[in-house]
């Protein structure tokens, strides 16, 4: 490793430009499916309906992050021709095209990225509201500067990228530790694998795991997101301290961030948050001589220094510095006794504060919702709109959609947790009784087949996982008792409005 230049990293690079970009991919792909019925001109929450409230008023503008609608009106097709374009430069920056110009061409495509991403979720509202879109657009920035095949990775980039797993997996190890007792205790992940938002094929199996090995899985998150973040800044020390030792205690640390992700990829399905982290966490890894472009020649001109032209390190350089102040914000967070989580202290979303599940539900409690055709709600007999991810029918095997988001079944796993229903599940039932098309591809497939219903309606219920002796006997992997009707049946008898 050089002063400047992070030559043992060009490995750390690749995976970095070419996981971020595949990401985007992941990200623009999801929204091209489901922007337009959730947000769109006809959508559940209308994004044009935000944007015209923005421009009512400089202090209602100022609330809203930057996006490119601002300037350009809405309309779903200009979104559409977003997320074309967002999904192609993702795909050449897979691919390694832009890496093969100079370090300003993959600059240029990561930052169109980044603003076209935030472009959306500036005005995604409750269904853009994930930890993880920051997350996604933090790296894309600092993907930017990267640089190029031509050059060695800048160092204070390649360190960015440390502070930002550390902020990441520190900060939702804090989380935990001034949350629920769950954490404290080491319950929590007796709990966590049943009632987590959206279970994957394998949590069943883990749920039904020894409490001595839950235990065990508390234990070994505190020590992943507590104590081995701090070991990913060692490798610095081999400025001074020469031998492998320093790397191979960074790349230690980022294996075990890595292996703690990689199981949570496994047993649940939280978009692409662990994704993100895998990939993040390989800027840690240093590997010598692998892939790295030769080092610079000791008679280098005066404008390359440790391989990397001077207007490029300066412009890195100024992106360390912005980052030193932007993040004075999320360090003091990390130490606040009432630690802020998945927070933004600027409008550009950089140097963000992290966390996740401060807290554990104990109870799986799952709204359902049922049409029916019969004229009588009272004796009709009522059908269940399947949802692609959230739990439905009892014997059905959890499918794994992640890194895929599933933006509408994670929303209804909230609805549970709040006070009242919120607002778009309003508009989704109205939708329901319209035989909205486009609201009807984000399920799994319609019962009715088209045709409206004449009543809609939500009842809860409280699911668990069955047991192995109770799976022999029914063959069902859940059990679910009915709890109470949360929204009663409600037809349609004014275009657009709901009647009981």
């Amino acid at each position: 490793m050089d002063g400047f230049a992070a030559v043992d990293f060009e490995f750390a690079r690749q995976v970095l430009q070419r996981g971020i970009a595949a990401l985007f991919l992941v990200a623009f792909l999801s929204s091209l499916n489901q922007f337009r019925p959730l947000l769109g001109e006809h959508g559940l929450l209308p994004a044009p309906e935000l944007l015209d409230w923005a421009r009512s008023s400089k202090r209602a503008g100022r609330m809203l992050h930057p996006t490119l609608f601002r300037w350009v009106r809405y309309t779903d097709r200009r979104l559409v021709t977003l997320c074309v374009g967002g999904i192609v430069v993702s795909a050449t920056l897979i691919a390694g095209i832009p890496q093969l110009g100079p370090p300003w061409v993959p600059m240029i495509a990561f930052l169109l990225l980044w603003a076209g991403y935030m472009s959306m979720t500036s005005i995604g509202q409750t269904f853009y509201s994930f930890g993880w879109e920051m997350l996604l657009l933090e790296a894309g920035f600092l993907a930017a500067f990267l640089g190029s095949d031509s050059q060695p990775p800048p160092m204070v980039v390649i360190v960015l990228f440390w502070w930002l797993v550390f902020r990441l997996e520190f900060g939702a190890g804090m989380i935990k530790i001034r949350g629920g007792r769950e954490w404290r205790d080491l319950t929590a992940l007796m709990y966590h694998h049943e009632t987590q938002p959206m279970p994957g094929p394998l949590s069943r199996q883990a749920h039904l795991l020894p409490r001595w090995f839950h235990r065990g899985e508390v234990v070994g998150n505190h020590f992943a997101q507590l104590v081995v973040p701090w070991f990913l800044f060692v490798p610095l020390l081999s400025l001074w301290v020469p031998g492998p030792v320093p790397a191979l205690v960074g790349a230690v640390a980022a294996g075990i961030v890595i292996a703690t992700q990689a199981w949570l990829v496994a047993t649940g399905n939280f978009a692409w948050l662990n994704w993100a982290t895998i990939v993040l966490a390989v800027s840690a890894i240093g590997l010598p001589g692998i892939g790295s472009p030769p080092r610079p020649a000791a008679d280098a001109p005066p404008w390359v220094i440790d391989g990397l032209p001077l207007w490029w390190l300066v412009v890195t350089s100024a992106v360390g510095v912005l980052f030193v102040v932007l993040s004075r914000h999320a360090l003091g967070n990390l130490f606040a006794r009432r630690q802020l989580m998945n927070a933004s202290f600027n409008r550009w979303q950089l140097a963000n504060a992290y966390g996740a599940f401060g807290t554990v539900t104990k109870e799986r409690i799952e709204i359902v919702v049922e049409g029916t055709m019969d004229e009588d709600p009272d004796a009709a007999a009522w059908v269940e709109y399947p949802f692609r991810g959230k739990p439905g029918e009892l014997r059905r095997i959890p499918r794994q959609f992640a890194p895929y988001h599933l933006r509408l079944d994670w929303l209804m796993w909230f609805l549970p947790l709040g006070h009242s229903l919120d607002d778009w599940f309003t508009g989704f039932l109205v939708k329901l009784l319209e035989a909205d098309p486009a609201t009807l591809r984000l399920l799994a497939h319609d019962p009715f087949e088209g045709t409206a219903p004449r009543w809609v309606r939500a009842v809860s219920y409280r699911y668990r996982f069955t047991t192995r002796a109770e799976f022999r006997e029914s063959h069902e992997r859940w059990y679910r008792d009915r709890r109470r009707v949360v929204f009663g049946a409600a037809s349609l008898r004014r275009p657009g409005r709901l009647d009981g």
